[in-house]
């Protein structure tokens, strides 16, 4: 391979670790929402390393040629989401905490209002669908 390039193991458990941390995400319990979120984390963190591409020297200038220096930015951009990701892994812990403390699981339920809502568009949209069959019949007896 070449220095260049991302091998083909790098490039599969990146997309392992997105698919799982997007899986765990999507369920109901706020635990695997938590344990999802640091997976994602892992991941990005992964990528940026990768994105910097192969080792190379110490960015100093006047001491190493500029095309064996190592690029510093997805490093520094690596530690900024570590430092983002245990923050918001750190507030997702403490909601998760206090939803069991209060509710006794951690089960995110559906909101009452969404299915209020809900009912009532299923019920504007079948008003309009008999709506329209009368005014078909209206023109048909016309005709």
């Amino acid at each position: 391979m070449t220095g260049g390039s991302i091998n083909l193991v790098l490039a599969l458990t990146l997309g392992v670790l997105y698919s799982v941390g997007f899986y765990l995400i999507l369920q109901r319990s706020l635990m695997r929402i938590v344990i999802g979120t640091v997976i994602i984390g892992h991941g990005a963190n992964l990528f940026l390393q990768a994105a910097g591409g192969p080792p190379g020297r110490a960015p100093i200038i006047n001491g190493v040629p500029v095309e064996e220096m190592t690029d510093p930015l997805p490093q520094a951009m690596a530690l900024t989401a570590i430092v983002i990701t245990f923050a918001l892994s750190t507030f997702l812990l403490a909601l998760a905490y206090r939803s069991s403390v209060l509710l006794g699981h951690d089960e995110v339920r559906d909101d009452v209002e969404d299915r209020r809502i809900r009912r009532l568009q299923q019920r504007l949209s079948e008003d309009e669908d008999d709506d329209d069959s009368e005014t078909d019949d209206q023109q048909e007896a016309v005709r």
